[in-house]
């Protein structure tokens, strides 16, 4: 059967993506954080998945403000790149996994989650960041996708806790498709930021890192934090982390299993007004 052996996790910040597809990387300001992520692409080599289920938010690329399901699976083959601001990446299609989308939107609907499937979406730097941090400029992605969107963009937007609990569902999911796959689940977004008002720029060190602390040793305890301690502590985008917690309830720990393995971890301001964030965990 198919399992899930590692999550991963990291902010998607456009401005990242920017400097890669410009060549940047090795200028004063960005190498100290691209050097972030030399173990994440090695390790990422040694460790490559048969698929990657990827969390991630739309940034009214796929979805408008007409219409924003809560949580969106991509069914699709594949997904083409697509961005606001800079416009789409350089960077290859994504190409998908219909069969086990179609596996995980079943079983995940059946243990009582109201999902959105999408049959045809494109992506934006909320999910090839992520790729290029862990896999680079290839000519194409080590493995196939799927994408996973997540609504942190217009409130209500769902709880820690629907988060973590949806992915124990994901993970029950994955557990029963029949096939011999290795699968990758990841995190995105985050982590504290605010774009606009008084508080724009804001980045709370102190809260980046507590949340990192939790997320590895008190996950089930991290899923309660309201809300309002989100926006309160790490600015108006800093709610995209519950996104995180989609990726920790899958990891075998919260089924009874043992605790996984921090693999990797670093944090670091500033990225474009942002703090960026990242964690591998294995399941051991």
């Amino acid at each position: 059967m198919a399992r899930i052996s590692a999550s991963v996790y990291t902010s998607h910040v456009p401005a990242i993506g920017a400097a890669l597809d410009m060549g940047k990387t090795q200028e004063p300001y960005w190498q100290p954080l691209f050097a972030g992520y030399d173990y994440s692409k090695q390790w990422m080599k040694q460790n490559t998945p048969d698929v990657i289920f990827l969390v991630f938010n739309d940034h009214a690329t796929a979805f408008s403000l007409d219409m924003i399901p809560t949580f969106a699976i991509g069914t699709a083959a594949q997904y083409t790149p697509a961005d606001e601001g800079w416009g789409p990446r350089p960077v290859p299609v994504v190409q998908g996994h219909p069969e086990l989308a179609a596996h995980i939107a079943q079983s995940v609907i059946q243990q009582d989650f109201d999902l959105t499937i999408v049959n045809k979406m494109d992506v934006d730097h909320g999910l090839t960041v992520p790729l290029s941090l862990m896999c680079g400029q290839p000519q194409a992605w080590p493995c196939p996708v799927i994408p996973f969107a997540v609504n942190v963009v217009q409130y209500p937007v769902p709880s820690g806790q629907r988060c973590f609990n949806l992915g124990k569902a994901i993970a029950n999911a994955v557990q029963t498709f029949d096939a011999d796959l290795n699968v990758h689940i990841w995190g995105t977004g985050g982590m504290s930021h605010q774009l606009q008002g008084p508080r724009a720029g804001l980045i709370n060190k102190q809260f980046d890192n507590a949340f990192l602390d939790r997320l590895i040793a008190d996950p089930a305890g991290l899923a309660k934090m309201p809300h309002i301690d989100y926006v309160r502590e790490a600015g108006s985008e800093g709610i995209e982390l519950v996104m995180w917690l989609i990726a920790r309830g899958a990891m075998s720990d919260i089924s009874g299993g043992k605790a996984p393995e921090v693999k990797h971890r670093f944090y670091h301001v500033p990225a474009s007004n942002t703090a960026v964030g990242h964690l591998i965990l294995e399941n051991v």
